[in-house]
């Protein structure tokens, strides 16, 4: 890894600490989510911005916490998430909603604390993660690729048949189970005819 990487790996991280830190002070409900989790639970770094997901209700607290400590933020015209800025305009998305699913209180009590950058944080529960990232792929966004390592890195702590019950409503998020079992990372058994797709 090059020094510059480092160097944004060291800055993302210092983000993710000033942020998580006030968020989890103030009693929102959130969980680290994205790229930054899948590091928490043992990935490669390949940190960008800094995901949280959090009750949709909870948004404008956390904006205003945030803002209480320096953050720039912004509403984008998508409706299911909101931004904020740090130093050097670095990124964190508030994210309230995936695939038009709302994140839900129960969702964020399925994550773990775990121990980020000497930060204690709630990490979004890796079967969660997964669907998290495959559940919005479509034709204009299908990127197996470039979430592979991160699945596969995670590959022990999902439950992949819930995965595979959750991706049984999306062609492009079942198709790249098959291309996991083809390739031996997973293995989910084909869900019940009439399984609850419920998510989260």
């Amino acid at each position: 890894m090059g020094s510059h990487t480092h160097e944004v790996t060291d800055a993302i991280i210092d983000t993710l600490k000033r942020a998580g830190s006030v968020l989890k002070a103030e009693g929102v409900r959130f969980a680290l989510a994205g790229g930054c989790a899948a590091y928490a639970r043992g990935a490669a770094p390949s940190l960008h911005d800094v995901d949280f997901v959090l009750v949709e209700e909870d948004v404008p607290r956390a904006l205003e916490m945030l803002r209480g400590v320096g953050f720039r933020t912004a509403k984008p015209p998508e409706d299911w998430l909101v931004k904020a800025f740090d130093e050097g305009d670095r990124l964190v998305d508030l994210i309230f909603r995936i695939e038009e699913r709302p994140i839900t209180a129960e969702m964020i009590a399925r994550s773990n604390m775990i121990n980020v950058a000497a930060l204690n944080l709630p990490v979004l529960d890796a079967t969660d993660l997964v669907i998290s990232w495959i559940l919005p792929m479509s034709e204009h966004s299908c990127d197996y690729g470039s979430i592979l390592p991160q699945v596969r890195a995670l590959r022990e702590q999902v439950d992949w048949d819930r995965v595979a019950v959750a991706a049984s409503t999306s062609p492009y998020a079942s198709t790249f189970l098959t291309l996991l079992d083809r390739l031996g990372v997973a293995c989910p058994k084909p869900p019940p005819e009439h399984a609850d797709t419920t998510w989260p």
